[in-house]
C-alpha cells in the first residue's frame, strides 16, 4: 500500500496532550500549524497569508519524548504519514489532515535545543540492545 510521507514545518499551536491506551502504550497528539508567508511588493514586506492546521499524533517512545519536550509555539520539524479525511456533519462539509509521526524535532533555523538520549528499561526476557 502506498502512503504519503510528509515533512511539515510549523509551530506547536496547541499543548501536547499525552495519554496511555488500555493496553498500555504511551500516545501524544498535538495540533501544528504553518503559515504561509509572502513578500508584498506594495508594502515592502513580509505579509502572512492562510494558516494551516495539521493534527499530530505521536506512539510509544516518540509519544513519550514528544510530551516531555514541546511546549506551545515552539518551531517544529514533523515527518510522517499524512491521512487527509472529508466529510460531512450536521450539514456542514469538514476536511481533516492528520499526520502520524515517525520524527518530531525543533526546528533549528529558527533557534536551538538541546538532545538528551532517554534509556528505556528492557522487559523481561528481552535481551538488551548494544549501542
Amino acid at each position: 500500500m502506498n502512503e504519503t510521507t510528509v515533512t511539515v514545518v510549523g509551530n506547536a499551536a496547541s499543548a501536547v496532550e499525552a495519554r496511555t491506551t488500555a493496553s498500555g502504550h504511551p500516545v501524544a497528539r498535538l495540533r501544528l500549524a504553518t503559515t504561509v508567508r509572502r513578500y508584498d511588493e506594495q508594502r515592502g514586506g513580509w505579509t502572512d497569508a492562510y494558516t494551516s492546521f495539521y493534527t499530530v499524533w505521536a506512539f510509544r517512545g516518540l509519544a513519550e519524548n514528544l510530551a516531555a519536550s514541546v511546549v506551545v509555539g515552539e518551531p517544529l520539524v514533523v515527518q510522517g504519514r499524512l491521512r487527509v479525511q472529508q466529510g460531512e456533519r450536521d450539514g456542514k462539509r469538514w476536511t481533516s489532515a492528520e499526520i502520524e509521526a515517525t520524527a518530531v524535532g525543533h526546528d533549528l533555523a529558527r533557534g536551538t535545543s538541546s538532545f538528551r538520549r532517554v534509556v528505556r528499561a528492557v522487559p523481561t526476557g528481552e535481551p538488551a540492545a548494544s549501542p
